[in-house]
């Protein structure tokens, strides 16, 4: 049997358009808090507000983008929501006041959210079922890079030069994003009569993919531990002494995933869900607990190879579990369902981190997390592993009855 073909010019294509919008995202998210403060002399709550609230544009569009996207079409839907992430990155030079500042990056978030969603469901209908969980591994490296190498521009562009510059790679960003999603040649698949008047409702079914919901929870509350890491980090290894090191903290990350993709996302696809899940949550859980526990640069990079390794793969494998469940023309409510669960959890953690870290500290904090992380496990097999490996068994029957 010949295998399927991945490596078409139309998922390079969603990838690289991928890649650029998360650059754009993350060069932005760990840089426009500082920015605030310095240029609207504001509060260190307020400012944190104008990196938050994009997050929370994000996620009050996606149930709504995932119900317009096989109406309106994946491909339509990308390249609008990219024009309007593209001229928000514009404005930002216009935005003399932090209310102005805080409604663009509601707009940006909003665009960033609609984006985002059509990005995950077109590579979804691209990649050959068989070849699913390897597929979107792949393309979640872009995501990944992206995460690793954008707040090291954003934080060295700013350091460097003026802060403008930090909009202006920005700019480029979106723009290269906007090019890309134009070249794409993906066509939607059919959809029936049934299906679109299913998708016309406004009941609730029909703005979350129920059957996404599980395992999306549980990336959500993953992602709650996450955020630990994308907001504190900086504080966390200044006081430790350790922030030359922490700049390649998100390399070392980058790096590790680069090197184990190839083959976790066979395994999941060959060997089924949990043989991939149930290790990378445990190492992702080890990782914040060598993190919180970091005496020396040496200890930091470790818990960001392991990082890399158990979320990076954990993130990507969630995200092919959500829309493996849903019927082929809910792909894009799946994809939704999944993201707003992941984005509440990347949102509201900063902001109730906040609260703790003055009786904890951070390595109580990353200690704590490290704690969840492991009960995120115990989630998982609720949410899906259970029903895995019911299904596995059931195949390897099957099997030996054939």
């Amino acid at each position: 049997m010949t295998k399927q073909k991945l490596w078409t010019k139309d998922f390079l294509l969603i990838a690289f358009t991928n890649l650029f919008i998360f650059l754009c995202f993350y060069s932005l998210m760990v840089t426009l808090t500082v920015y605030s403060m310095d240029k609207f002399n504001t509060s260190a709550s307020m400012a944190g507000l104008a990196s938050s609230i994009f997050v929370i544009g994000a996620v009050f569009v996606r149930p709504f983008a995932g119900k317009r996207i096989a109406l309106i079409g994946p491909k339509k839907l990308l390249v609008a929501s990219l024009s309007v992430f593209f001229l928000s990155t514009l404005l930002y030079f216009a935005a003399n006041s932090l209310i102005l500042l805080l409604c663009l990056r509601l707009i940006h978030g909003a665009a960033f959210g609609v984006a985002s969603t059509a990005t995950g469901t077109i590579v979804a209908e691209i990649i050959p079922p068989s070849r699913r969980g390897e597929g979107m591994g792949y393309f979640a490296i872009s995501t990944n890079i992206a995460m690793a190498i954008g707040p090291f521009i954003g934080l060295y562009i700013s350091n460097a030069y003026e802060f403008t510059m930090v909009f202006k790679i920005s700019i480029l960003f979106s723009f290269i994003s906007l090019i890309a999603s134009i070249l794409l040649t993906y066509e939607q698949p059919a959809i029936t009569e049934e299906q679109l008047a299913g998708l016309r409702s406004n009941k609730l079914k029909d703005y979350f993919e129920f059957s996404a919901i599980p395992i999306s929870i549980t990336a959500g509350v993953i992602g709650f531990t996450y955020s630990s890491v994308l907001s504190h980090m900086t504080s966390f290894s200044a006081e430790i002494n350790l922030a030359g090191a922490a700049s390649f903290f998100f390399v070392i990350y980058a790096a590790s995933l680069l090197i184990t993709r190839p083959f976790t996302g066979r395994w999941f696809d060959l060997r089924g869900e949990n043989f991939v899940i149930y290790p990378s949550l445990l190492l992702y859980a080890v990782s914040l607990l060598v993190l919180g526990g970091a005496m020396n640069s040496g200890m930091l990079l470790v818990a960001g190879a392991i990082m890399g390794i158990g979320l990076g793969t954990f993130q990507s494998s969630a995200q092919t579990i959500a829309i493996k469940e849903a019927p082929a023309h809910r792909i894009g409510l799946a994809t939704s369902t999944f993201f707003v669960m992941y984005d509440i959890g990347i949102g509201t953690g900063p902001f109730l981190q906040g609260f703790y870290i003055p009786y904890f500290g951070y390595r109580g904090l990353y200690f704590t997390m490290g704690a969840i992380a492991f009960i995120g496990i115990v989630m998982y097999y609720f949410a899906h592993g259970r029903s895995s490996t019911v299904k596995s068994r059931s195949h390897v029957l099957r099997d030996q009855v054939q």
